[in-house]
């Protein structure tokens, strides 16, 4: 979409929008003056590239003005106050939704006006009036249930008026819903229909008064309605506390704390200081490409949407392109898969391995289930000494002891090959000694000599046939001595770095769904956290600290070992790049945008070092490359379970075909 001046919306937007949620000083019952506070609220709002501002319930008068309401006097000053912001705002273009009350149909209501560029778009009247406790609005208003009229005269322009009105902009997908304050509070709130007929971004205007931890309900409010509406929400509450002369919403019974919210599918993303002293602005970024894919992608979506689709009347609004090649207020997550909050990660870690122990048991007591001897279940897992196999040993002792089976019917084999380090075979045999599992040794070097002869190969333990020959020497001996318990992550599947018939399969593949990013997480969690002993803490340290690498080429004289990463690129790339393609299906130009952007902030605020544009562009046409390449392995993986949104099964969330090529160019 371009705008008059031919800009590439989209291009400079990234399917972005700025959005703000203000709370001015307020005087009550002084209409004039709050037009003023509005007025400049929303001028500093556009200068930071603002497209839809949101001002608080009744901001035109101020909430707490009681029987004032009733006085000819302040309706006609707030009409006044409404005219001025029309006149001062008449050069922005943003949408600005302001509060305040207005006669319609005989009746008071309670209403919501957006505006822009000096005109007023739709007038939506409050759908819930309280009359509980401390609020009275029944004396004053009328619901909106019974205004009759669906236009009406103000200012010299006939506007629309209803709740069943929504603002389309010119920007892709942005279209606003507007509720007030009691309606969010509800079972059916009209965001959801709003939302339901295409309101990706909602908006309420509240005077919600303040109690001991409504703050707490009201953030879980606003971040679950927006993410069962799959839309961002934008919420902004009164004030009784800006220090401004005589001003500030009414302490007689109740103090207004201020608070305002921007969440984005679920995830409040901003919010204002409660109770400050002085005006609050919040501006976020919110991306309403991804929002809209998460609807695409949702069949059970469409069926909500055919199952409350209403007549609603549209109204129009051209906004101001946003460019966030130059600034972007959004924060970019670097490692997506692994929360950086110490508390959210420890939780992270926990679930993922109560997910793969349970999908392991039952797959395991399945096993046994269906065997003549009805005893437990031998399974062989291929110990390396990395930190995948490491995961998987960690994860299939821990299920062991919860079947109450003897760990010695797990059965650790490490195969020594042509490139294997003493470090990484060490690591492998003390740490199946450590927890009490059967450890053999077979060495794979004879084997695979013999079986290069028999192909007419020459050895050179440098090319592609030595490596896959010995990864498949390994899959043989693990199958021959019991259900084989898969090892490879998330990450490596994704860039099909396995071999094909050979560590590509298993019985059942417990790291299926883990990231490699996450990996490292859950493998540390697990042995400080779940009660190994400090032997084997001190053995997963060691792995831990262990350069990622197959070992199946023999060290040239004087060069490193060549490790996963040089080969296939950094992992926390390859996670970022995977979790955006699969979750967000953004477009190749959008995630090279949104890593140079969690690439401007130094470690640890960003990825583990910071890599020049030319290196993110290189691996990210790398993974394309590989994801392509890697097809036809991923639709012979076998079972694992899921445990994130992002996963590869080929039975229930990725199919391609398996012959496409994606052009980079």
């Amino acid at each position: 979409m371009s705008n008059s001046a031919g800009i590439d919306m989209h291009e400079s937007s990234f399917g972005f929008i700025r959005v703000a949620a203000a709370v001015p000083t307020v005087f009550l019952a002084r209409p004039h003056r709050n037009a003023e506070q509005m007025i400049d609220t929303a001028l500093e709002a556009a200068g930071q590239g603002v497209q839809v501002i949101l001002f608080p319930e009744m901001s035109m008068t101020g909430y707490s003005c009681g029987d004032l309401f009733n006085q000819l006097w302040l309706r006609d000053e707030a009409l006044d106050g409404l005219a001025l912001f029309l006149d001062r705002t008449r050069s922005l273009s943003m949408v600005s939704v302001l509060g305040m009350p207005l006669q319609a149909d005989q009746q008071l209501f309670n209403v919501a006006v957006a505006v822009c560029r000096g005109r007023i778009l739709g007038i939506i009247p409050k759908t819930y009036i309280p009359g509980y406790k401390e609020f009275y609005e029944p004396r004053w208003f009328s619901p909106a249930k019974n205004l009759c009229s669906p236009m009406i005269e103000l200012l010299g322009q006939v506007s629309p008026i209803g709740t069943d009105l929504l603002v389309r902009t010119n920007v892709t997908n942005l279209t606003i819903g507007i509720e007030i304050c009691e309606d969010l509070f509800m079972s059916i709130p009209p965001s959801s229909l709003h939302a339901c007929n295409g309101a990706t971004l909602l908006l309420n205007l509240s005077a919600s008064p303040e109690t001991i931890a409504k703050a707490d309900y009201r953030r879980a409010l606003v971040g679950n309605q927006s993410a069962r509406c799959n839309a961002a929400y934008i919420y902004a509450s009164s004030s009784s506390c800006i220090s401004a002369g005589d001003s500030g919403e009414s302490t007689a019974d109740v103090v207004f704390g201020g608070h305002a919210i921007i969440a984005d599918y679920g995830t409040i993303i901003a919010e204002s200081k409660r109770f400050a002293s002085t005006p609050q602005l919040i501006v976020a970024d919110i991306d309403v490409e991804r929002l809209m894919h998460e609807r695409t992608l949702t069949d059970s979506w469409a069926q909500s949407v055919a199952t409350w689709s209403r007549p609603y009347r549209i109204l129009t609004a051209d906004v101001q392109p946003l460019n966030v090649r130059a600034e972007l207020r959004h924060h970019v997550e670097p490692l997506p898969f692994a929360p950086r909050e110490p508390e959210r990660l420890d939780e992270r870690c926990r679930e993922v391995l109560a997910i793969q122990q349970a999908g392991l048991s039952r797959r395991l007591r399945h096993v046994q289930a269906t065997a003549p001897s009805k005893q437990p279940v031998r399974v062989a897992i291929g110990v390396s000494g990395g930190i995948d196999s490491t995961l998987a040993l960690l994860v299939t002792a821990a299920t062991y002891d919860q079947l109450n089976w003897d760990r010695h019917n797990i059965i650790g084999i490490t195969m020594p090959g042509f490139g294997t380090t003493t470090r990484t075979h060490q690591n492998a045999e003390k740490l199946c000694s450590r927890l009490g599992v059967d450890f053999r040794e077979i060495p794979i070097r004879n084997a695979v000599l013999q079986h290069l002869k028999d192909i007419g190969h020459e050895p050179c333990f440098h090319c592609l046939v030595c490596e896959n020959a010995q990864a498949r020497e390994r899959t043989q001996i693990l199958m021959d001595h019991g259900f084989t318990i898969g090892t490879g992550d998330l990450s490596e599947i994704a860039l099909g770095y396995s071999t094909y018939n050979a560590d590509q399969q298993s019985m059942y593949n417990v790291n299926a769904g883990v990231p490699k990013t996450l990996v490292r997480h859950v493998v540390a969690w697990s042995a400080g956290s779940s009660g190994w002993p400090q032997a084997v803490q001190k053995i997963v340290r060691d792995i831990l600290a262990t350069p990622s690498s197959p070992e199946l080429m023999v060290p040239k004289p004087d060069e490193p070992t060549v490790t996963a990463e040089a080969l296939i690129g950094p992992y926390e790339l390859t996670d970022f790049f995977l979790f955006h393609f699969l979750r967000n299906g953004f477009t190749r130009a959008k995630i090279l945008f949104l890593a140079e952007k969690a690439n401007l902030n130094p470690p640890p605020g960003g990825f583990s070092r910071v890599y020049a544009r030319d290196e993110l562009a290189h691996w990210l046409n790398n993974f394309y490359l590989r994801f392509a390449q890697a097809q036809y392995k991923r639709d012979a993986m076998p079972d694992g379970p899921k445990i994130g949104s992002v996963a590869l099964s080929q039975r229930a969330d990725w199919r391609m075909p398996a012959d496409i090529i994606f052009d980079i160019d």
